[in-house]
């Protein structure tokens, strides 16, 4: 079976709207369910956005999560805020500059897996020794085909930390004129 994994990368979003309670509460539950976490509440705002091939969830400005063929799943920052227990994937040490960088993950560079992992399911990939989110990415194997670190990929790249879905959020460094302006006042 041929799979095309897209990336998540293009960010044109457009169409911003805040959900109801009622939505809130329906995919908050399918992602706590999912990720074995407690994520948002419907007493917090939320919106979601439109892009060409995903919605992102806005969470007090932040994405956190986003949505993929209809599928909620909470982005490396919403992992990195919520924690998750369900659906990861855990790669060595030697393999963490890759994924961080957006590469697949390859099955010999994974040491542990989420033993309920089917094909085609939205994972996390964390590191070996500080268990901490580095990417999100798409089963190509399931859980027991992973464990026998055959070669080849094993998890699709999505998200990574560093790409523009990441970078949406990150601070704004001020502009390189600013920079000089203020050291210029300061050397008379």
């Amino acid at each position: 079976m041929a799979y095309r994994v897209r990336s998540l990368s293009d960010l044109r979003l457009r169409k911003r709207h805040r959900l109801r309670q009622r939505e809130i509460a329906a995919l908050s539950s399918s992602l706590d369910g999912s990720l074995g976490t407690k994520t948002f509440s419907e007493l917090e705002a939320v919106d979601m956005a439109e892009g060409p091939d995903y919605d992102v969830v806005i969470v007090g400005g932040k994405i956190l999560a986003f949505v993929l063929e209809g599928v909620p799943f909470l982005t490396v920052r919403g992992l990195l805020r919520y924690g998750a227990t369900k659906r990861f994937v855990t790669v060595d040490m030697g393999a963490v500059k890759f994924v961080y960088n957006g590469a697949d993950v390859m099955g010999p560079g994974i040491v542990e897996t989420d033993p309920a992992i089917a094909v085609n399911d939205l994972v996390w990939i964390r590191d070996l020794k500080n268990k901490r989110p580095l990417a999100v990415g798409r089963a190509l194997l399931g859980a027991q085909e992973m464990a026998r670190k055959e070669k080849g990929k094993a998890v699709a790249c999505l998200h990574h930390v560093g790409d523009k879905l990441w970078l949406v959020d990150e601070p704004k460094d001020k502009p390189e004129e600013e920079d000089r302006a203020s050291t210029d006042i300061g050397s008379d």
